[in-house]
């Protein structure tokens, strides 16, 4: 592809990205500005300098320089995010439980300020109609819940069909956005001035405690910003850094200054600054169209919490959950009902007990700067392991990006009991979840495969006095050279065996897709036995009734999909009570996951009319 012919491509995968990655830090001027005013305390010249150059140069090095210049540069065969990168990383060095752990408790957070992000987003769009008329403020908390519930409770019928036009509205919001900032800057021109970093820095050395306190509101600016790195693998990085700084940097530069522009010509600071950038007469087109960008916002939160949930399953970080495809036309167009459901109580129960945008702020960004502080940590690693960087080139980069990162994190701390400890309970919950059902898969595994048998010492001690029934029997196994222990216990059970064997393991690579020619690893090591190994990426889902087809047509495996049965263990799981397993109340709450998730066979897509259920309990 020449260059010419690229250049409409990364428009348009541009201006389709402005749609999901860029709704949550394109929202963020609806309430950052009049959060960091509030911490303040006042509306001196100098500290409106300060707090505009803050903003713009937060943007500068954490959005634009940490994750536009650094992360989307360090990629898992296209993806992004943190799970892509702890897959990435724990290939190079094995497991390190220490990086594992760091990381997947990045990701959790992630979750926690996932349901955060639509009520204060809904809410301080909505709060713009208090301008048009001040009677109005009892209805904003009611038809914000009615919004975030009319958004959740689409989410089953996907968003294929609309999803086309949401990159076109973001990118009006934009524009908008940007003629409102010029609007405010062309009354208060010196305000250009804050784009001088020097600003800043004397702000922050001359207010004391009050600066490390601002710190904490001038984060909401990049609320937002891993969206660059994690969605990466949707759009491409081209197509992100092209429409980050084509328009959704200078917009948000143009906006930040143009309310500090307003401020300094005198303008009231009681109230939503952003909305009295707007001509009166045009309030109410704005707060529409706030509203629509805050739901687009909203809905590329809900569908990374999809896409990290289906990732963290397949990687065996969480239960089994239905997973819905609700179009062809991507593969991103997917569909939890227990996550979607779960962050529609909290998101909705959070938006009841804040009430307002700027009570939720208090809550809003502890989360993702700890999100932040993790990744931060990965892309050290990945510069030493994957660039070969040395110690004083990589350490002098991540220590920039660790001085933000703390100083961010550190201010937002400070807000824990003003609603931070929220995103952080959840996050500590959706964690745990992650590690218990880790646990448990892992010593179910081990517990299963503590007796290992040979193939050839298998068939020539039963061999002679096993009853062969005709057919093909399919058994699912971890244990790749030894007879999958659910055939042993199929055997000692029922004396008898069919003429043909599958031992079949599936194994998730540390990448995010598999070559198809690629994907089956299949051997014969005895007669009637074929050992079958399939290879799915951690993007990826396996289906194993598609999977026969390739095995039989291309593998030269003689056997007929529609007349195969897959034997499935089916484990009741209970603690050992001798003190080498599991703790019992890790135990007792991974049976509790084990019962309520996703059947296997209907996660690996297996025709249920072609299965037997052996049920077995072990102990762990």
């Amino acid at each position: 592809m020449t260059n010419r012919e690229k250049s409409p491509w990364i428009v348009a995968s541009g201006i389709g990205a402005l749609g999901v990655v860029f709704g949550d830090i394109g929202t963020s001027p609806l309430y950052t500005f009049k959060t960091v005013l509030d911490l303040t305390g006042g509306s001196h010249p100098e500290t409106i300098f300060g707090v505009v150059s803050l903003l713009v140069w937060t943007l500068i090095v954490v959005t634009t320089v940490k994750y536009a210049g650094f992360a989307m540069r360090i990629d898992n065969d296209g993806e992004g995010g943190i799970p892509a990168l702890i897959a990435l990383l724990g290939v190079k060095r094995h497991q390190r439980p220490l990086i594992v752990a760091a990381g997947l408790f990045g990701a959790a957070l992630i979750y926690g300020d996932g349901a955060i992000t639509p009520a204060i987003s809904v809410l301080s769009a909505l709060e713009g109609l208090t301008l048009v008329e001040p009677t109005l403020e009892p209805y904003v908390l009611p038809l914000a819940t009615l919004i975030l519930l009319a958004l959740f409770a689409l989410q089953p019928l996907g968003t294929a069909k609309i999803g086309c036009a949401f990159g076109p509205i973001m990118a009006l919001w934009f524009i908008v956005m940007a003629a409102l900032g010029i609007s405010g800057i062309v009354r208060h021109p010196v305000i250009l001035w804050a784009l001088n970093p020097v600003h800043g820095i004397t702000y922050l050395i001359h207010s004391g405690g009050t600066g490390f306190l601002v710190l904490g509101g001038v984060f909401l600016c990049v609320t937002g910003a891993e969206a660059l790195y994690a969605d990466m693998g949707h759009f491409g990085a081209k197509p992100i850094k092209f429409a980050w700084s084509a328009l959704v940097f200078p917009s948000l530069v143009l906006n930040y200054a143009g309310q500090g522009a307003l401020v300094l010509s005198g303008a009231p600071t009681s109230g939503n600054i952003f909305y009295r950038l707007c001509p009166e007469s045009l309030t109410l087109p704005l707060v529409i169209l706030s509203t629509v960008a805050t739901v687009i916002a909203s809905q590329s939160i809900i569908t990374g919490a999809f896409s990290m949930t289906r990732q963290a399953i397949q990687l065996e970080w969480m239960p089994r959950m239905k997973i819905v495809q609700t179009s062809q036309a991507g593969y991103g167009q997917i569909y939890i009902g227990a996550v979607n459901w779960t962050l529609m109580i909290v998101t909705i129960g959070l938006a009841l007990l804040f009430r307002k945008s700027e009570n939720l702020a208090g809550a809003y960004g502890i989360a993702v700067s700890a999100t932040m502080l993790m990744t931060t940590a990965l892309l050290f690693i990945a510069m030493r392991e994957i660039w070969g960087w040395n110690l004083a080139v990589s350490g002098t980069v991540a220590a920039l990006f660790f001085t933000f990162d703390i100083a961010f994190f550190t201010s937002n701390v400070l807000k824990l009991f003003e609603g931070g400890y929220v995103p952080l309970l959840l996050a500590a919950l959706v964690y745990l979840v992650m590690y218990i059902w880790h646990r448990g898969v892992t010593a179910v595994a081990a517990r299963l495969g503590e007796n290992p048998v040979a193939v050839d010492t298998f068939i020539r001690t039963t061999g002679d006095t096993l009853a062969r029934a005709p057919g093909t029997a399919v058994f699912l196994t971890r244990a790749k050279d030894d007879v999958p222990p659910v055939l042993l216990w199929y055997v000692r059970h029922s004396q008898a065996l069919q003429r043909n064997v599958l031992a079949m393991t599936l194994d998730i690579a540390s990448t995010p897709w598999v070559d198809p020619d690629n994907q089956i690893a299949i051997a014969e090591p005895l007669p009637g036995y074929w050992t079958v190994t399939a290879t799915y990426g951690f993007m990826e889902r396996a289906d194993l009734s598609a999977l026969m087809t390739p095995i039989a047509t291309r593998h030269g495996c003689p056997l007929d999909p529609v007349a195969l049965t897959y034997f499935i263990g089916m484990e009741r799981v209970t603690s050992r009570g001798d003190g080498l397993g599991i703790p019992h109340w890790m135990a007792r709450a991974f049976a509790l996951m084990l019962r309520n998730c996703t059947r296997v066979t209907d996660y690996l897509r297996v025709p249920a009319d072609q299965v037997v259920d052996l049920g077995r309990q072990v102990s762990i």
